[in-house]
């Protein structure tokens, strides 16, 4: 009976973030002292940003496929990963890296980051399903790790001047929201959570979470667990400049300090009248229709105009290392 081999890691990088050189000066001895065979190198390419790069990687016998770059790249590595048996190792090297902040796995250090990868465990954890349905009536399926959305934040992201990002990085979304935001107003969805009825509401942005840290640390949902199988939604209905105000406060007071103690958490259910300008909901999955085409966004990136769109969690489709 032929032995099996040792095991094999993939790279797949984005050559715009980091350059093979650098990488396999610091990913092939690494493999080499924990035992790994040849480690597979992929680069992206606007054809491919990862996604069958990844699943060539698995065919290839990858048992760990390093995502290499920004969270898109991530995103099209995890689609490729998914349901594969294979683990997914996060090198982030993008402007928010949101999916590693939530898993509290190091930003910026690409050494720690490839140790946990080869020493650390594995975790399971959903993957976010879009189902986007465009205007044509053609259907597309995406995946997203961290959150989607529509409304100010996809519009801010669909008029985000990319080669100011790669300039200036997330400041590039401020430029986008001054030109946005004044011109921004409310509109109308009917939406459905999984065995729920059918709800009408006007708002300003909706948001679809498998983790609920953003950029900056706030907790936009500060319920949102990785692995429970559920998408939390966030239903932002703010009117006016003091409802944003409301807003922001609440993700950076209440969201954040108060919620980490017990008197904190008291405050809140004292404090909190009936109105909110976020609602938040839970189910492992949502319908939501429109009244007018819109852009949608995943995990930061603009996939374009649809008319209605499914969101669901994948429970424990994904395998990541962690530490």
């Amino acid at each position: 009976m032929t032995e099996p081999g040792p095991k094999r890691a993939a790279v797949v990088y984005n050559p715009t973030r980091v350059t093979a050189a650098t990488l396999r000066a610091l990913i092939e001895p690494a493999a080499a002292d924990a035992g790994w065979g040849e480690t597979l190198w992929y680069e992206t390419t606007m054809a491919d940003p990862g996604k069958e790069l990844t699943r060539r990687a698995v065919r290839a016998g990858a048992s760990m496929v390093f995502a290499a770059g920004g969270d898109g790249t991530v995103r099209s590595v995890a689609e490729g990963i998914r349901d594969s048996g294979a683990a997914l190792a996060l090198l982030p090297l993008g402007t928010a890296n949101l999916l590693a902040r939530n898993l509290y796995l190091p930003v910026g250090n690409v050494p720690d980051a490839i140790a946990i990868a080869f020493t650390g465990r594995t975790r399971n954890i959903d993957l976010g399903i879009a189902t986007l349905s465009r205007v044509d009536g053609t259907i597309e399926e995406h995946g997203f790790l961290v959150m989607a959305g529509m409304g100010i934040d996809a519009d801010i992201m669909a008029n985000t001047n990319e080669t100011l990002k790669k300039t200036v990085g997330w400041l590039a979304y401020v430029d986008a929201g001054i030109r946005v935001i004044p011109n921004a107003g409310p509109f109308r969805i009917q939406y459905q959570l999984d065995d729920k009825p059918v709800h009408t509401a006007h708002v300003s942005t909706i948001l679809f979470g498998n983790c609920g840290t953003l950029t900056g640390g706030l907790e936009m949902m500060p319920d949102a667990v990785v692995d429970d199988g559920l998408l939390d939604v966030a239903v932002l209905q703010p009117k006016g400049t003091l409802g944003w105000i409301d807003i922001w406060r609440k993700l950076r007071w209440e969201n954040g300090f108060l919620r980490r103690s017990s008197i904190g958490r008291q405050i809140i259910r004292v404090t909190s009248g009936n109105a909110s300008t976020i609602t938040y909901l839970r189910s492992s999955g949502i319908t939501v229709s429109l009244d007018k085409p819109r852009d949608v966004e995943l995990d930061g990136d603009g996939f374009g105009v649809i008319s209605a769109v499914r969101f669901s969690a994948d429970a424990g489709a994904l395998a990541v290392r962690v530490r």
